[in-house]
């Protein structure tokens, strides 16, 4: 059995380093995984409760869908201002609307950024967790990636380091774990 994994990528800039990350991530999946992106995080309209009605905006309703149909969420992002990006905050609060739960409710996930800077996303991933509590969504402890300097870790557009993409092949295969853990039978 194929574990679908959905991955929210909370930079979009078309040259955003933890892009290429999430790319990596695509390639370092173990067997058995699949690893697709939420393209379409730019298209979410900003969370407004007056349009918390039904039909939700169409982007809304693919986002609602593809959490769904998914394993578990990867969420691959930068730390903006020492916190979790407004884009992928603005998808959570999306995702985390009753109909008739929480589409991220029980939903294992796991977490990854890096930065240009040295502390690597451990703020962004620490405030990520604490907003996955609300939504009941098991965010797996360890192994963390969280890359300092990711420009260095990076030739060509590609994730070349080979000790961080040691790192992100443990990652996903201990989150094929984390998952397995919270399926039912």
């Amino acid at each position: 059995m194929t574990m679908n994994v959905l991955a929210l990528v909370g930079s979009l800039r078309k040259g955003s380093l933890n892009r290429i990350l999430f790319n990596a991530a695509v390639d370092l999946a173990p067997p058995g995984m699949t690893i697709s992106e939420f393209a379409r995080i730019g298209e979410l309209p900003l969370y407004n409760a007056d349009h918390d009605v039904d039909p939700w905006p169409e982007p809304v309703l693919a986002l609602d869908a593809a959490l769904r149909s998914a394993d578990g969420v990867l969420f691959v992002s930068p730390e903006y201002n020492y916190s979790v990006p407004g884009v992928l905050k603005n998808a959570i609060d999306w995702a985390s609307r009753a109909r008739p739960a929480s589409a991220l409710r029980g939903k294992p996930s796991a977490m990854m950024g890096g930065s240009t800077g040295i502390s690597g996303t451990m703020r962004m991933q620490y405030h990520l967790r604490q907003i996955l509590v609300f939504n009941d969504s098991p965010a797996m402890p360890q192994p963390e990636v969280i890359l300092p300097k990711i420009q260095d870790r990076i030739t060509d557009g590609r994730l070349s380091d080979e000790s961080t993409r040691a790192l992100v092949a443990k990652h996903l295969a201990a989150f094929q774990t984390w998952i397995a853990r919270f399926s039912t039978p």
